[in-house]
């Protein structure tokens, strides 16, 4: 199948294109009346997870109604956990919450490996329906959490502001916790590896909460899994990205992935020099797009003005909030879109 727009693989593989290409973390969701329309027929988050068809309807509808240069496949870090025996719940306005957690040897018994085309079964149909249905459009990526950021869920049962839980695991029963990662780490693997059978021309892995742990616990617990990772993942071009771990830069450089993302907290000058020669993507910040046209359109172009040209996945910094005005990603796009065009 011939690309129709390529720019996206053409900047992974370290090629010079006419333009940084563009897309936005969280696109399928809720900024999108279209998607909100989707999901008021359902019973919940989950029931649009795990209905492939209904998983492609949306990861088009930011291709079709935004003009992004990619498609992200809806889905949610969450689903390896509960493929590995631990079930999740998605409360409305509170967020994810697990009824069991790991904190014993006990805990991790009932775990079990993962078989993706057994275990997450809707999440491969969901990426064979939607790399058909793009036909050739943009390339379609797959992704999955960072093996600390899933620990982090797994151990503390929901969201938290310092993973104290999951932090204190790794200092007072690190054994247990460097099970527990390793554990998540082969199913992210396996999960990953079945996305670029199942059609993912590119995949990111998140690592939400890589700013909650220091120098030392970030170098022991989360690096060599992140570099397990791009080592054993084949087939298609790695993004690691590491919210709020912009000061790890040089340890996260040296990992065999095609991109690193960066947050909104790194000055553009900073990562390069502190990431020589990677492609990067980013960063613009997510409340930036609060403001009028102008204001977003001109942040675009101090943001574009400092990647300077090639080497660079235009983006936001992290998710696109769920309350901003879809005419205001336009414009970030649009101008993203427009750099070539007069450049």
């Amino acid at each position: 199948m011939t690309m129709q727009n390529d720019l996206l693989l053409r900047v992974l593989s370290g090629e010079k294109t006419e333009r940084p290409p563009v897309w936005v973390m969280r696109q399928a969701g809720r900024i999108l009346p279209e998607y909100r329309a989707v999901r008021s027929r359902l019973s919940g988050f989950k029931e649009l997870v795990e209905t492939p068809e209904l998983a492609c309807e949306v990861t088009l509808q930011p291709v079709d109604l935004l003009g992004v240069d990619a498609a992200i496949l809806f889905s949610d870090i969450l689903v390896v956990p509960e493929a590995m025996g631990l079930p999740y719940e998605l409360i409305e306005k509170v967020g994810p919450r697990f009824p069991e957690t790991i904190g014993s040897a006990a805990d991790l018994a009932r775990l079990h490996p993962v078989e993706p085309e057994e275990h997450l079964r809707y999440v491969m149909d969901a990426m064979r329906m939607t790399r058909q249905a793009l036909d050739g459009r943009v390339p379609l990526i797959g992704f999955a959490g960072a093996p600390w950021t899933i620990f982090c869920y797994m151990v503390e049962g929901g969201g938290s502001k310092e993973w104290s839980r999951a932090r204190r695991m790794l200092r007072s029963e690190p054994v247990l916790a460097e099970e527990l990662l390793d554990r998540i780490t082969e199913a992210t693997i396996a999960y990953l590896n079945a996305q670029v059978k199942a059609g993912a021309q590119v995949l990111q892995l998140f690592d939400s909460w890589a700013g909650a742990l220091d120098s030392t616990l970030f170098e022991r617990y989360s690096l060599p899994r992140l570099r397990r990772i791009c080592e054993a993942v084949d087939g298609a071009p790695l993004i690691v990205f590491a919210k709020g771990a912009g000061w790890q830069l040089e340890r996260l450089a040296a990992l065999p992935c095609a991109a690193l993302g960066i947050d909104w907290h790194t000055p553009i000058a900073e990562a390069r020099r502190r990431a020589p020669g990677h492609v990067l993507q980013g960063n613009l910040d997510p409340s930036v797009l609060y403001g009028s046209e102008a204001e977003v359109r001109e942040a675009t172009q101090r943001m574009l003005s400092d990647f300077g040209r090639g080497g660079h996945v235009a983006n936001l910094g992290h998710g696109v909030y769920p309350d901003i005005d879809p005419d205001r990603v336009r414009a970030f796009i649009d101008e993203v879109k427009r750099s070539g065009v007069e450049g």
